[in-house]
C-alpha cells in the first residue's frame, strides 16, 4: 500500500510538472499573456496604494477614480483569463486521459488509510470501485486529486506562475469576485 502510496504522490508531481509545461508552452510564454500580466500587476500594485492613501474618504471623485481603476483591473483580469482558457482546455483533455489509464490500472486497490472517515458526499469518491465498508480506505482517484491539487499550486509558486499577492489579493478574474463587491 505505501508503494502505490508515492507512487501516486509522484504521478501527481509528474502530472503537475506536464500540466505547467503544457501551459508554458501555449500561454505563458506568449507576448499577449506577459504583457497583461505585466498591467495586471501595475493596476493591482496602483489600486492597493490608492486605497491605503485615501482609505474611507468620502470624497466623490476619489471614489470615481477607485472605481475606473478597479473596473480596468477587473476586464485585464477576465482578459487573461481568456488567455489562460486554451491552455485549461488542453491540459483538462490531457489529464482525463492519463486519469483514465491510471484509474484504469489502481482500479479495486485500496492505495491510502485515512486517518478519519470522510462525510457521506464524499464517501463516493474516497472509497471508489473498493470492496468493503471500510470507510477509511482511500482510492486512487481521491488521493490523486487531493496530491493534484495541493501540488500544482506550489509547483506553480515554484517556477513563478503563481499570481502576484497584489492581484490575488484584488480578486477579479473570469470566476472570482470583483473587486466592487466587497464594499
Amino acid at each position: 500500500m505505501w508503494s502505490d502510496t508515492f507512487l501516486i504522490v509522484f504521478i501527481s508531481i509528474c502530472t503537475a510538472f506536464l500540466g505547467e509545461g503544457l501551459t508554458w508552452v501555449l500561454v505563458y510564454r506568449t507576448e499577449k499573456y506577459q504583457r497583461l500580466k505585466s498591467e495586471v500587476d501595475k493596476q493591482s500594485k496602483k489600486l492597493e496604494r490608492r486605497k491605503e492613501t485615501h482609505g474611507d474618504s468620502l470624497d466623490k471623485s476619489v471614489k470615481k477614480k477607485i472605481e475606473r481603476y478597479e473596473e480596468k483591473l477587473k476586464n485585464n483580469n477576465r482578459d487573461l483569463s481568456l488567455v489562460k482558457m486554451k491552455s485549461m482546455f488542453a491540459t483538462g483533455f490531457a489529464f482525463t486521459a492519463l486519469l483514465s489509464m491510471f484509474n484504469s490500472i489502481f482500479d479495486g486497490r485500496v492505495v491510502a488509510q485515512l486517518p478519519f472517515t470522510p462525510i457521506s458526499w464524499i464517501q463516493g469518491l474516497s472509497h471508489r470501485n473498493l470492496s468493503g465498508d471500510d470507510y477509511t480506505d482511500c482510492s486512487f482517484i481521491f488521493l490523486y486529486i487531493l496530491c493534484t491539487m495541493s501540488i500544482r499550486q506550489n509547483i506553480q509558486k515554484l517556477l513563478g506562475f503563481a499570481p502576484s499577492r497584489a492581484a490575488s489579493k484584488q480578486g477579479g478574474g473570469l470566476f472570482g469576485p470583483t473587486p466592487a463587491q466587497f464594499k
